[in-house]
């Protein structure tokens, strides 16, 4: 399936902020902080129709001990190799809807995801690049197991710029 890189929706928000009670309430005093991250958390940007939130909790394992309130709520396990937090996906009709990034707490005030999310709501020029960009690799057809590879250095010129703004060293974008 192609990338589907598609105009600002301004209803992303709201399925953010659905998606956020669901698991707040599903899941009470498991999580320190949810909030809506990616490019569908940045008002403007064109992005991959699919909401990603990142949680903070104080413990991973008892995350892990509630999957299945998670997958009540829709969202599944996914493994992808990340070593430094749980990943869920939530789909509807064979299609991803949600990502969750679950973290933790002590990692939540410096990931990258969070300070590049907060640098392109106030930098629109970079913004607008980084839409650019993403238009561009799909109208290369650059296929989804590239896609993020062919972002990866402006993502992290970003981020580097977002980290030595708030005095914090440049990490590499994509952890292992």
């Amino acid at each position: 399936m192609p990338v589907d890189i598609t105009d600002y929706d301004p209803g992303w928000p709201g399925l953010a902020v659905a998606a956020i009670a669901e698991l707040a309430g599903g899941l009470p005093g498991v999580f320190t902080a949810i909030e809506h991250i990616g490019s569908t958390a940045v008002p403007g940007l064109a992005a991959k129709p699919v909401i990603d939130l990142m949680a903070a909790t104080e413990d991973l394992d008892m995350v892990q001990r509630h999957q299945d309130i998670l997958g009540g709520l829709g969202f599944d396990r996914h493994r992808n190799g990340m070593n430094d937090r749980l990943l869920y996906v939530r789909t509807r009709a064979g299609r991803r809807t949600h990502i969750l990034h679950v973290v933790t707490a002590e990692s939540w005030p410096t990931r990258n995801q969070r300070l590049l999310r907060d640098h392109l709501r106030s930098h629109p020029a970079d913004a607008a690049r980084y839409a650019d960009l993403k238009r561009a690799i799909v109208a290369a057809g650059i296929g989804p197991a590239e896609y993020a590879a062919a972002k990866t250095e402006l993502i992290q010129e970003l981020t580097d710029r977002a980290r030595r703004e708030r005095g914090l060293p440049s990490v590499p974008v994509w952890e292992k």
